[in-house]
């Protein structure tokens, strides 16, 4: 059942993008923006939480889940570290996954001859 219910938020979550971008015709950086603060928003409410505890990876994995984790990541520190553990914590959970994003694409630009 854990599987069915990640892959049901999952699918909807990119069925929801994939009708803002058909429907609404926002742009793909647009439709991030919008799920990077959904994410934040929804955790702000501590609703994002409840939903992977339900989901597992189907809310994990997408987009949200990574404003998810910089809201996550400031409101620890800023109640570790007061205003200035916000700068300091928004970075704290995802700083491997943008470091990883940096780095391939660093690697792929090697190799590959980019083009514009």
């Amino acid at each position: 059942m854990e599987y069915l219910f990640a892959f049901l938020v999952g699918g909807a979550i990119c069925v929801i993008g994939q009708l803002l971008l058909d429907f609404a015709k926002l742009t793909p950086a647009h439709v991030m923006s919008i799920f990077v603060v959904s994410g934040a928003i929804l955790d702000g409410f501590d609703l994002y939480d409840n939903l992977i505890n339900f989901a597992g990876a189907g809310a994990t994995v997408p987009i949200t889940s990574f404003g998810h984790s910089l809201l996550h990541g400031a409101m620890k520190s800023a109640e570790d570290h007061g205003f200035i553990g916000i700068g300091m914590g928004i970075f704290e959970l995802t700083s491997a996954g943008i470091s990883a994003a940096i780095l391939f694409s660093f690697l792929v630009a090697l190799i590959f001859r980019p083009r514009g």
